[in-house]
């Protein structure tokens, strides 16, 4: 049995509710959740997959599509209390995963910092904490650009930089499925570039986003914004 599952996981960030929306793909020698979260949320992620007749505990793999508080912040929790769950980020993204070299989005925060107006500063400082939280996890397994592998009949892993350096998409062969991380959010039911405003190449993200809706895919399941179906 192959299946496509897409979570609805709740949080509260900065006192905004809202959802995200990683992916389980199961099959009947995997299963693989792609991105894992905020920091703290692995209980409600234990959640989301009992509603959807789930076992967290059989999780066989975690695919980070980047680093970055949202997408990694409970690996480190999942990873202490499943330890056998094999870690997967790309090639450029996982010295940054398992703490190796400083991210990306840490440097820019710091950056930006500097330049803050004082009334913003309180905020852009809780930011920096958040992303100092973010627990390193080591990486099992690095991935090369066009990798395909056997979970759901096929997957190929697809660099879609620009986010943030060395992000990678998901592409199940199968069923027409673009996982897209960050390369793609759903804003009014539209496929943009996620957080313009932190994007570390917008330009090469622009590309990204071209990329996935020129694929041929059937639908792009938006981390941030759901599934939009082309």
């Amino acid at each position: 049995m192959e299946q496509v599952v897409i979570l609805s996981v709740p949080f509260c960030f900065s006192g905004v509710e809202d959802k995200i929306h990683p992916v389980v793909l199961v099959d009947d020698a995997h299963m693989v959740l792609v991105d894992c979260g905020y920091t703290g949320s692995l209980p409600a992620f234990e959640h989301a997959f009992e509603k959807n007749g789930l076992s967290i505990s059989q999780l066989t793999h975690v695919f980070i599509t980047h680093h970055d508080h949202d997408h990694m912040g409970a690996l480190a929790a999942l990873k202490e209390r499943y330890p056998h769950v094999r870690v997967l980020a790309g090639e450029e993204e996982a010295p940054f995963v398992a703490g190796e070299r400083k991210s990306p989005r840490l440097q820019q925060a710091e950056e930006l910092q500097e330049r803050l107006p004082e009334a913003q500063k309180p905020f852009g400082e809780a930011f920096l904490s958040v992303l100092q939280n973010v627990l390193p996890v080591y990486v099992d397994e690095t991935v090369k650009d066009g990798q395909v592998f056997p979970w759901c009949g096929g997957c190929t892993a697809v660099a879609t930089p620009g986010h943030t350096p060395g992000h990678f998409s998901l592409y199940v062969n199968k069923t027409g499925d673009f996982i897209t991380g960050d390369a793609a959010a759903l804003e009014n039911g539209i496929p943009v570039v996620a957080n313009p405003q932190f994007t570390l190449d917008f330009a090469r993200a622009q590309a990204s986003l071209q990329k996935l809706l020129e694929f041929g895919a059937k639908r792009l399941i938006c981390y941030h914004g759901g599934v939009y179906v082309l």
